[in-house]
């Protein structure tokens, strides 16, 4: 009895053991389909959000838009687009073209040793001041300033050419010029507070809505594509006295000196 015993305890306890073997087999299988279910669902979430990115990344953005929008070219402007800007009475034919960037350290540097002397030539009626401004500097260190600053400094060419000059001083100056690296001129609010410096653009209504709105954005976009066309100009600032390129002086002594040899006298 007890040998019959232990056989049938024997053969119950295989049949636990299959049982067991058969349950765990069929958790291994929900736990393995669960496992790649998550799995696709990770791969589809990633392969989603890259495609997002990428979307993203190639929507246009609002200067892509300005780029093809219709031009408001500001008041004292010619040319096609309005990207021809010369300032100036004089009486002869002697031009000097400055070519800029607004986020460039080294016009900066200019603006603030000889700026006020360049411009007082213009206002003696020496020679007149034509500009081209570029942009290329957003595309080097990422950001939007030299654009929006340049849009600003349509605003103010708009309301006179004397709140384009002194506007143009002012975001240049020490004071207000940011380092190349940072973005500031990509703020509307920066950009306003620098302009209520300036006499004729201090609480200018006018002024403060066409900067908010972007009004001569696309005007802003026009003058970077003539900066980008425009021959022998391989960095800013770079300077032309009758359309030949000098070695940018520094100095008083030099910029009276370059005119000398460029024949400009009064």
């Amino acid at each position: 009895m007890s040998k019959r015993n232990s056989q049938a305890a024997k053969t119950a306890a295989r049949e636990r053991l299959r049982l067991e073997r058969e349950r765990q087999a069929k958790r291994d299988k929900v736990k393995r389909q669960a496992i790649v279910a998550c799995s696709i669902v990770g791969v589809l979430a990633i392969a989603g959000g890259i495609g997002y990115a990428v979307v993203q990344n190639n929507k246009p953005t609002g200067w892509d838009k300005a780029a093809e929008a219709e031009v408001v070219a500001p008041a004292n402007t010619s040319g096609e687009n309005g990207t021809t800007v010369i300032l100036g009475d004089a009486e002869g034919d002697d031009v000097v073209h400055l070519y800029e960037d607004p986020r460039c350290p080294g016009c900066a540097s200019f603006e603030q040793s000889i700026g006020e002397t360049v411009n007082k030539g213009m206002e003696d009626g020496t020679y007149k001041l034509s500009f081209t401004l570029g942009t290329f500097l957003d595309g080097n260190l990422g950001g939007e300033g030299s654009k929006n600053a340049l849009s600003a400094l349509g605003a103010a060419l708009n309301v006179g050419p004397e709140a384009f000059i002194d506007y143009k001083t002012a975001l240049y100056s020490s004071e207000y010029h940011p380092s190349e690296s940072t973005d500031e001129f990509a703020k509307d609010d920066y950009l306003i507070k620098v302009a209520n410096t300036v006499d004729a653009l201090k609480d200018n209504q006018k002024f403060q809505d066409a900067v908010e709105k972007g009004t001569y954005d696309a005007w802003a976009m026009k003058m970077s594509d003539s900066f980008q066309k425009a021959e022998d100009v391989q960095s800013t600032p770079t300077v032309k006295i009758n359309d030949k390129v000098i070695e940018t002086p520094s100095t008083d002594e030099e910029w009276q000196k370059a005119l000398e040899d460029a024949g400009v006298t009064k």
